[in-house]
């Protein structure tokens, strides 16, 4: 009988804990009212073909930055989703944190609180230290980099280098005001991986937990083939997000869907011109549900995601954008969006 009630207590207290780990919805709601509308989007510098060209010391582009910064408060943006990558951590962690804290800095001054992606399961598999690749003339994120690259993905030996490298970068900004949340992982089992991305999507919410920074955390949902893993980020994050690339109706249609889950709702990547999502289309939506609005893309750069997924090498200029806002001279691609942002984040 004692040993019995002796295995139910120490359950309910592991239950508990756990419990402590994820933010209650009542929290998790009360933090999102604080907030203001948040329209953004995904930020990476004209100059940087990927982010370990944004982060590393050699190419930390802060005149680019602070740049292309300022136009995004200009638009009443607020926030901006950016990625960390493993590999600068571990070739310089010091000059890395130092890097990081200088672009808060940068953002502060333009009213700016950006969120910050850990691992992404995205494009090239294999990330280098160094020089990066030049682009691809015409190719869509010719150099964007897996973060941990494949084989780091899948060998579990290797991942007390992934621990330390997260709980080093929380433990340092667990409460830095600046920062408005974290996204742990990017769209989980893209690039074929599959389920094999489960493992490790369910170690960086443990590393995060055991710091459990004062900000909220989320994974985004982005794809249907694979419910257990949806279902576990869904469950696991303080605050949801997803990704969205349709039109109204499959906007409508996911919000509606998420919304049930009763928790704060933002979306971190949409607008695809040529897949009718569009920022004269979508904001309204998101505004009215109170859902953030972060959109893929900024300025036109190395990333060269003016051209559409699976664009050919050599393709010309298309006449109607993929993805980005801004040329790098600070011309929109079309000053009727810019405009429309502007009100609609009540800047004109």
């Amino acid at each position: 009988m004692r040993k019995t009630f002796f295995i139910i207590f120490c359950t309910v207290i592991f239950v508990n804990a756990q419990a402590q780990k994820i933010w209650s919805k009542e929290k998790a709601n009360a933090w999102y009212a604080e907030q203001p509308f948040l329209t953004g989007a995904d930020f990476l510098p004209s100059t940087a073909i990927n982010q370990l060209e944004m982060w590393q010391a050699d190419s930390f582009d802060t005149a680019t930055i602070n740049r292309e910064l300022g136009w995004a408060e200009s638009l009443g943006f607020n926030t901006l989703r950016v990625f960390l990558h493993n590999i600068v951590w571990q070739e310089d962690a010091k000059g890395f944190k130092q890097r990081i804290n200088i672009f808060l800095n940068i953002a502060a001054k333009h009213h700016i609180k950006p969120l910050f992606v850990f691992f992404d399961d995205c494009w090239n598999e294999e990330p280098v230290a160094g020089k990066q690749p030049e682009p691809q003339p015409g190719v869509h994120n010719s150099g964007w980099m897996r973060s941990p690259g494949k084989q780091m993905h899948n060998d579990s030996t290797q991942w007390p280098i992934l621990e330390a490298y997260v709980k080093d970068i929380l433990k340092t900004f667990k409460n830095d005001q600046r920062i408005l949340l974290w996204d742990l992982y990017n769209e989980p089992a893209n690039s074929g991986y599959g389920m094999s991305s489960m493992p490790l999507l369910k170690n960086i919410f443990q590393w995060a937990w055991s710091v459990r920074p004062s900000q909220p955390l989320t994974v985004g949902v982005w794809f249907e083939e694979f419910p257990s893993i949806n279902a576990y980020q869904l469950s696991n994050s303080d605050v949801i997000s997803f990704h969205n690339y349709g039109d109204t109706n499959s906007l409508k249609k996911t919000i509606d869907s998420l919304e049930k889950r009763g928790r704060p709702i933002i979306c971190t990547e949409y607008m695809a011109r040529r897949q009718n999502s569009l920022f004269i289309t979508h904001l309204p939506i998101f505004k009215a549900h109170k859902v953030a609005a972060i959109n893929w893309g900024f300025v036109s750069g190395k990333s060269n995601t003016i051209f559409p997924w699976g664009s050919k090498l050599g393709s010309p200029e298309p006449k109607v954008w993929f993805h980005d806002i801004y040329r790098k001279d600070g011309t929109p691609f079309d000053k009727n969006e810019t405009d429309f942002i502007k009100k609609i984040n009540g800047k004109n």
